[in-house]
């Protein structure tokens, strides 16, 4: 798995969010669109598209797309 694609696929779970403007650095619970609905679909595709399974300390302790790029790719 790529970042790219793992931004990717993390962008696709905002409504209308454009993926070119994300980077690993990019924190997400900064971005307007960020709420808990997007946290739970955003963990639902984590764990459909590279089954791995996150809870909601994971996010909350996940500062940037980088840091649960990480903790995914540990997982997996």
């Amino acid at each position: 798995m790529e970042i790219k694609e793992f931004i990717s696929n993390f962008a696709e779970q905002f409504d209308d969010l454009d993926a070119s403007i994300l980077s690993p650095e990019t924190e997400f619970k900064a971005l307007d669109d960020w709420n808990s609905l997007v946290a739970l679909s955003v963990i639902a595709m984590i764990d459909e598209e590279y089954d791995v399974t996150l809870k909601g300390n994971d996010i909350t302790g996940s500062n940037t797309i980088q840091d649960l790029y990480n903790t995914v790719c540990e997982r997996m």
